[in-house]
């Protein structure tokens, strides 16, 4: 445990790191149901989206504490930073989209069940790690971020209420999304320490400013949040959808698989070691447990967050009691929703233009991941089936129109098939031996 005046700042600097991107998906997951979005949203659109905003830094802080201080088994007792998930909107958004408040029952019947699946997926991880190389891993974050790459810019237009309209792609909708990105892009590059780990967080400060000096911003809402508040358990009820159920468990390995990753990339970045058997299983526990939890109220599933990890190696300071300080940080903003309902100012514009350097990022890291490929004839079939199969029906979802509605939703998010295919072909096609390899050359 560092001293207070250096473990406090160091905490604090973890959940500027990791900030815009755990309350993003709960935003973008209210946009898709209909909730609304900054000045357009109606009386009943706020509460709900500031809930979601509120959920996602409370249940982030837990699952973090969670993980630090562990409960038994379950946590790592490393320096594990929890937060909403990306990996689970490809298949989350369609399951809300349009349906308003009538989508989240379903929803998070889906997150529940996926976080208790997680959880049972803790005491198998290890054994299946040899299913799992970079080929397969790095392609499906790689799809991860491709599936997510069109909200992006959706947002950065203006978002899908605009679409068709006049006000689509102006001017006034694209410059404060640009000056997210210049800005992010700058301080990654030009500055160091906290300024360039928290750049997309700055980046939407700024860009926020030029969007409330444009007359996009409104703080009607602000004032009708409460000073405190606790959350309220089966808010939205629960409701058995068997396509969104599949689709979470389906998502939760990828978690899981991710959740690895960053474990092992935590002790080998701050101790120079590898993560033994029981941290990779109290942290897969971790997951399953935040995210269960989070479902019941009414919360978006939990992961590990791999900006973290990151910071660490640059850093050097492996505490998980500067972690923990972090994660009351969280925990006491989402205990207050005015904090909730002024992020919800955030105009969708704005936001876009962080999406679009983190989605672009999720996809970069999937590539840099598959860096560590050897390309040989038989691995570039492997990826070039995969992404041609998943890729492809994400882009044209109508070519399976006929199939129930249950496959359609798992087969055209491209994650299941990129994934399924992935793995599949890397376990049944032989391996190429040196002198195979030879005689080609």
């Amino acid at each position: 445990m560092p001293p207070l005046v250096d473990a406090v700042p160091l905490g604090i600097q973890h959940v500027l790191a990791m900030f815009a991107s755990n309350v993003t998906p709960s935003i973008i997951i209210a946009g898709a149901a209909g909730f609304g979005f900054g000045s357009d949203q109606g009386a009943l659109g706020f509460p709900d989206m500031t809930y979601m905003i509120q959920m996602a830094m409370l249940f982030a802080g837990i699952a973090t504490l969670i993980q630090t201080l562990t409960i038994g088994p379950i946590g790592a007792r490393l320096p594990i930073v929890q937060g909403t998930s990306f990996a689970f909107l490809p298949v989350m958004i369609p399951a809300v989209a349009g349906l308003g408040v009538d989508g989240m029952p379903g929803l998070m019947t889906g997150v529940v069940i996926g976080g208790c699946f997680h959880f049972c997926l803790g005491f198998v991880i290890g054994k299946f790690r040899f299913a799992l190389p970079p080929l397969v891993t790095g392609l499906i974050v790689l799809m991860i971020g491709l599936a997510l790459l069109k909200t992006g810019i959706q947002y950065a237009a203006g978002g899908v209420p605009l679409v068709g309209k006049p006000e689509y792609g102006t001017l006034a909708m694209w410059l404060p999304a640009l000056v997210v990105i210049v800005v992010a892009l700058t301080l990654s590059f030009a500055t160091k320490g906290l300024l360039s780990v928290a750049s997309v967080l700055i980046g939407i400060l700024a860009g926020y400013i030029v969007a409330a000096l444009m007359g996009q911003v409104s703080f009607a809402n602000v004032g009708r949040a409460a000073i405190f508040d606790l959350p309220m358990p089966f808010k939205w009820g629960f409701a058995f959808d068997p396509a969104i159920v599949v689709g979470m468990c389906f998502m939760a390995i990828i978690s899981a698989i991710e959740t690895v990753g960053d474990t092992s990339g935590i002790t080998k970045g701050g101790a120079g070691r590898e993560a033994t058997d029981k941290e990779i299983q109290g942290a897969t526990f971790a997951d399953g447990v935040g995210s269960a939890i989070a479902g019941v109220f009414g919360g978006l599933p939990n992961t590990s967050f791999s900006q973290n990890v990151g910071l660490i190696a640059m850093t050097g300071v492996m505490s998980r009691h500067v972690v923990t300080i972090g994660a009351v940080f969280l925990i006491v903003c989402g205990l207050v929703p005015k904090v909730g309902a002024v992020i919800n100012t955030v105009p969708i514009n704005v936001l876009g233009g962080g999406v679009i350097v983190m989605f672009g990022m999720v996809a970069a890291s999937g590539i840099n991941m598959l860096s560590e490929v050897v390309w040989n004839r038989r691995n570039m079939i492997i990826l070039a089936v995969s992404l041609s199969v998943g890729f492809g029906l994400q882009l044209e979802p109508t070519a399976l129109q006929h199939l129930p509605r249950t496959l359609q939703i798992l087969m055209t998010s491209g994650l299941l098939p990129a994934a399924a295919l992935s793995i599949i072909l890397n376990l049944v096609l032989p391996q190429e031996t040196a002198e195979e390899l030879a005689e080609k050359v």
